[in-house]
């Protein structure tokens, strides 16, 4: 699939931007939107490394914010990340959308976050803005949660879980994207989270396994 077969849905003066990049869907992205990205359908996105899976949480926001349909929440586990996602998506985007960054203040409900379109943030800077009832959380409808595994992680597990299950209580029509390239039991996820599974082992370098002994590798 081309990425100009998505005319319908992504405007051309978006198109015109991601196609000095992108000319081909991935394997990956071709399943995800066949299995209904662009309907609103809850979607866990397990595949390697590279494999494309932020472009899908690209189209999908492209998606509902030309569409009106609301706002974007983009979680990520660290500031780090959350200040890089920020910078790609203001390079990408800035011309059409309005990206915001919010990983401060856990004491304040960031009500200025009701003008911008994009919201990048951790969990638990979200968890602290529905706990202070932030107003704009109302017009938000596309959720992505990159890193999705880390629902197993001792420390931000809990929090992430809590998280969603609350998202999934106040925003009865969210849809949510899962992103993640290592889960253990990535169909028991989908399953808890309503969504479909998407998974493909496509990666952009071939991965070659083998064991390295006195300066030689033997490849299996």
């Amino acid at each position: 699939m081309k990425l100009s077969d998505l005319k319908n849905t992504i405007p051309p003066k978006i198109s015109k931007v991601l196609e000095n990049t992108v000319k081909t869907l991935r394997p990956a992205q071709e399943k995800a939107i066949k299995a209904g990205l662009f309907e609103d359908k809850n979607l866990l996105v397990c595949t390697p490394t590279a494999s494309g899976k932020t472009l899908i949480a690209e189209l999908a926001a492209i998606k509902h914010i030309t569409s009106n349909e609301g706002k974007v929440i983009y979680i990520v586990p660290l500031k780090a990340l959350a200040s890089e996602k920020f910078r790609e998506f203001k390079k990408r985007y800035s011309n059409f959308f309005r990206i915001a960054l919010s990983i401060g203040d856990r004491d304040s409900t960031d009500s200025y976050l009701t003008d911008y379109d994009i919201i990048i943030c951790t969990a638990e800077k979200l968890d602290s803005l529905i706990r202070h009832h932030t107003p704009w959380l109302k017009y938000v409808n596309l959720v992505v949660i990159d890193e999705i595994h880390l629902l197993n992680d001792p420390g931000r597990g809990p929090t992430l879980e809590i998280l969603i299950t609350i998202l999934r209580q106040i925003l009865k029509n969210m849809q949510l994207l899962g992103l993640s390239a290592t889960i253990g039991n990535p169909q028991e996820l989908a399953d808890w989270l309503g969504a479909s599974l998407i998974e493909d082992t496509w990666r952009p370098v071939k991965l070659h396994k083998g064991i390295y002994l006195d300066g030689e590798i033997e490849f299996s």
